[in-house]
Formats: structure tokens, sequence, C-alpha cells
């Protein structure tokens, strides 16, 4: 939308946020999550010593579940590929989106061939040639998660 502040109440997180400025809003984010995943058993929480700083590490300690979420990005840059993206599941467009903006997805594309890697980088070049904006105004679309991509993507 314009640039008139919206603020947008997420009743499951009890707190309100405003996309213009998600990308201050989301410090904790990183920590939330983290803790998620270890509640879930895909991660564990250790300290580590580096130098001389203490710092909060959450190793991966179950690996199949971090294989199934590369496996479905591969198979949404390609198999599952919908030029459309009010077709395409929006968890993952914002995890292809989002794992490109955070420099990781090229972790997730290794084991694919040269051809398939090509194709899929291809794919990931045209969502992000997308406009936030025009896709946040089109029927249906997800208004938080243009936001989000517009706030990290750009």
């Amino acid at each position: 939308r314009s640039h008139r502040s919206q603020k947008l109440h997420f009743s499951f997180l009890g707190e309100t946020w405003n996309p213009l400025k998600l990308r201050y809003q989301l410090r904790n984010v990183r920590e939330r999550l983290a803790k998620n995943l270890v509640e879930k058993g895909v991660l564990t929480t250790e300290k580590q010593n580096f130098l001389l700083f203490d710092m909060t590490t959450h190793p991966l300690v179950n690996p199949e579940a971090k294989q199934r979420i590369i496996k479905k990005v591969q198979d949404a840059l390609l198999s599952r590929w919908v030029n459309d993206t009010q077709r395409f599941d929006k968890r993952i467009l914002a995890l292809v989106l989002l794992a490109h903006a955070s420099d990781v997805l090229d972790n997730a594309l290794t084991s694919l061939s040269d051809d398939e890697y090509e194709l899929a980088m291809k794919r990931v070049r045209e969502l992000l040639d997308l406009d936030p904006d025009v896709e946040a105004q089109k029927p249906g679309a997800n208004e938080v998660l243009w936001a989000s991509i517009a706030a990290f993507v750009k």
C-alpha cells in the first residue's frame, strides 16, 4: 500500500506491529524461533565460549527436519513451481525469499545438479523482481507477507 502507516494486530502474538518498522520489531524473533524449535526437538541449546564472550548457540539435533524443509524449498522452485504468487504456498514463498535475504538459500540448493540450480535461481530472481507493493494489492494477497518481504528483500 502507499506510504501511510499501518499497524497490524496479531492476536496469536498479542502484539501490534507496524510493517514499516518491521526490521526493528523483529530483533527478538531469532530467539523466539530458536526456543520453539528447541521445544519441538529440532534444535538444542548450548553455551559456547567465543574468546571473551559466552554465547548461546542452537545446534541442530534433528537433521531430518532440516532435510524436509530443504526438499520443500527445492520442490517449490522446481517440480512444484507455480508462476503465480497467489497460488504459491505462502509459508514456502516467505521461506524462500527470507532465506535469500539471509544468504542461506544457496545452502539449500547445493545438492541440485547444475541445470536444476540454474533453474531454481532463475525462479528466485523472478520472485525477487516482483514489486511487493503491487503483490500486496492483489485480491486475496497476504499484506503482512509482502510487507515482510519488502522490509527484508529490498
